[in-house]
């Protein structure tokens, strides 16, 4: 349960990020590759699609750390192994970053969401 509250938190730290890259903060060094300070369209769109889809990974760690009951347990279990997988695709994907201060960030705390949902998953 701790490590799925602990998951849900940092989600919800990224959502707040997300959404400032959404609504057009100069952060965009530490987000999608780091190359505009104020992100393009596209990607603040794709900051928008970050908030829900780090919503969807809240609800399926808590389901399965049995926190709520939304989602079968199938659903639940697959779902948090998807889960580990994005976020294991994401510490290469992060550590390569043309932008230092997306490097230096965000691979940690992709890391630290790796284990987190390998712990939610192993249940």
């Amino acid at each position: 349960m701790l490590a799925a509250i602990a998951l849900c938190v940092i989600l919800g730290v990224l959502a707040v990020f997300q959404l400032a890259l959404a609504l057009g903060a100069p952060i965009g060094r530490f987000a999608w590759g780091g190359q505009h300070r104020v992100l393009p369209a596209r990607l603040r769109i794709g900051s928008a699609i970050a908030i829900v889809i780090y919503a969807v990974i809240a609800v399926i760690a808590l389901d399965r750390a049995g926190a709520i009951d939304v989602v079968s347990d199938v659903v639940s279990t697959v779902g948090m192994w998807v889960v580990f997988g994005y976020f294991v695709l994401g510490i290469p994907m992060n550590a390569v970053s043309r932008s230092r201060a997306e490097r230096y960030t965000m691979t940690p705390i992709v890391v630290v969401l790796a284990v987190l949902s390998l712990v939610i998953a192993l249940g």
